[in-house]
């Protein structure tokens, strides 16, 4: 009898329900209830698989029992709404994301779980694709060049989700000398055998170092294998060499962002004004985006009222800027990331940002990475290298920054802005929060900036107490030296790491015992 994929609430814990089934069922949208054997039967069907795995980064099933349910869980929209929670230039005014602004969650938390239990959706995907696909070729169904062109854009879905859970369930990669500590499990298996299933049961957590080392492979090999390059909704070579660069920042790699940001990135350029990457119509097709998750009106395609970044953020205004970062004088006054009803609006004196602006049909794509954070990754490299290339830092840093001011003759930053190189690196990452703001990208610097020999973070900072925000506290001419009422959580804490969700640990007694210290 032919098997069959089911992919359910937790990867592992799917394993163990349905491992003795002898039929499971694939749902890929927009294919529902096909045998695995018949999804790479035809060119048509094997598209169609593909875009199931695209599906899967972009809406997710979240605890809904539709496969198309989800809430943006990982890349749809809840890599931005956490990255933003787990930080302190945002604040959180409703209960909505409460647990993670506060780092109240538990095993139990639906915020750490399904980031978990979507990611590993996922990721099982691209593999099933992955395998799916080498058959095909294999047997002549697709060429060599479509089938490359696949795994490729299979591979690069992979390594980033792996990444990004790192992040969240792992301590950084300079946590020990030679990165040895506990990573995550990276699956390169798709499961649709029993056989599978007790082998991934038993495979535990890789270190971080094997992480890393499987992520930079599958980048490598995404950038060697895909083709396509005319839709930024999908995996492209300049994504794949994107995100390498931030890859490295992580590992602290200089020498390695620099030579991926030296590649030419084919149609990339800067956008003349800071909100290019966000006008609506043209959010996956200005040069500066290089990957983002497309959200369409159909059903389906976007994460609703319940994960859109419109709704979560416009609409519904669930997140405001914070005071910290607003009034910080390192952020220009007459800055054009604060022009009312382009970058932000203001409700009840209240900032909130305005980059995702369709409130109604939830259209706006989500940003997994653009042009202006390849030029500061590497304009930060430049800087904290052995020998900092300090002109080059500037150069970057401006190209970035000077879009954004009022009078760049007056305002750029020159050689005499900076005493040492490690002020250079600190007004870089500086910009970092105000040019990725309620982008998601503020818990990823934290999380890589642990134990920093130049700009140290321990723990997650202190921020404004949640639901406190008013208008009272925007207002400029000062830095922000009101009461934090979300005290820091030191590095030390437990809290720092999501633990490994209880849906895992309690079908899984692998990662049961390799459950993250003090959960």
């Amino acid at each position: 009898m032919k098997k069959y994929i089911k992919l359910t609430s937790a990867l592992l814990f799917a394993f163990l329900v349905n491992s003795c089934d002898d039929e499971k069922i694939l749902d890929l949208s927009p294919v529902n209830n096909i045998s695995n054997d018949a999804s790479y039967s035809s060119p048509s069907l094997i598209k169609l698989s593909v875009n199931g795995m695209y599906n899967a980064a972009q809406l997710g099933q979240f605890n809904s029992t539709n496969p198309n349910g989800g809430r943006g869980y990982v890349w749809g929209a809840a890599f931005v709404q956490q990255g933003d929670n787990r930080g302190e230039d945002v604040v959180n005014m409703a209960a909505f994301y409460q647990f993670t602004y506060q780092g109240n969650y538990d095993t139990n938390t639906a915020n750490n779980v399904y980031y978990w239990v979507d990611g590993y959706r996922l990721i099982n995907r691209c593999n099933l694709v992955i395998e799916g696909v080498t058959g095909a070729m294999a047997k002549g169904i697709i060429s060599t060049a479509v089938g490359n062109d696949y795994i490729g854009q299979a591979k690069f879905l992979r390594a980033i989700t792996h990444f990004e859970l790192l992040t969240y369930f792992a301590r950084p990669y300079n946590f020990t000398a030679t990165a040895s500590h506990a990573g995550i499990v990276y699956r390169e298996v798709g499961i649709d055998t029993q056989a599978e299933v007790d082998a991934e049961l038993a495979r535990g957590r890789n270190s971080v170092a094997e992480c890393y080392a499987k992520v930079i492979a599958d980048l490598d090999d995404a950038e060697a294998k895909i083709t396509q390059a005319s839709d930024k909704s999908l995996a492209t070579k300049n994504a794949a060499i994107a995100f390498k660069t931030r890859v490295y920042l992580h590992q602290r790699n200089w020498d390695k962002v620099i030579a991926e940001g030296s590649k030419p990135l084919a149609g990339i350029a800067l956008g003349a004004q800071p909100e290019v990457p966000f006008i609506t119509a043209t959010n996956l097709t200005n040069p500066e985006s290089i990957f983002s998750i497309r959200h369409a009106e159909a059903a389906g395609q976007n994460p609703g009222v319940n994960g859109a970044l419109a709704s979560q953020y416009k609409t519904r205004r669930l997140v405001c800027i914070s005071p910290i970062i607003w009034r910080d004088p390192s952020w220009l006054t007459d800055d054009k990331r604060r022009t009312e009803g382009t970058m932000v609006e203001t409700v009840n004196g209240i900032k909130y940002t305005n980059k995702y602006k369709e409130g109604t049909k939830f259209t706006d794509a989500a940003p997994v990475i653009r042009f202006a954070e390849v030029l500061l990754n590497v304009a930060e490299a430049q800087a904290r290298k052995a020998s900092p290339d300090l002109a080059t830092a500037l150069t970057l840093l401006n190209r970035v920054r000077n879009r954004s001011l009022a009078n760049p003759a007056t305002q750029a930053y020159t050689a005499a802005s900076f005493a040492t190189a490690a002020d250079v690196v600190k007004a870089i990452l500086k910009e970092r929060r105000i040019e990725f703001l309620m982008e998601g990208r503020r818990w990823s610097d934290i999380h890589r900036l642990q134990n920093d020999d130049i700009a140290p973070i321990d723990g997650i900072p202190a921020k404004i107490g949640n639901g406190s925000a008013n208008k009272d506290m925007f207002v400029l001419g000062t830095p922000y030296d009101g009461p934090l009422l979300e005290k820091a959580i030191p590095s030390s804490d437990f809290r720092v790491l999501w633990p490994i969700p209880l849906l895992e640990t309690n079908n899984n007694p692998t990662l049961a015992a390799q459950q993250n210290p003090g959960w």
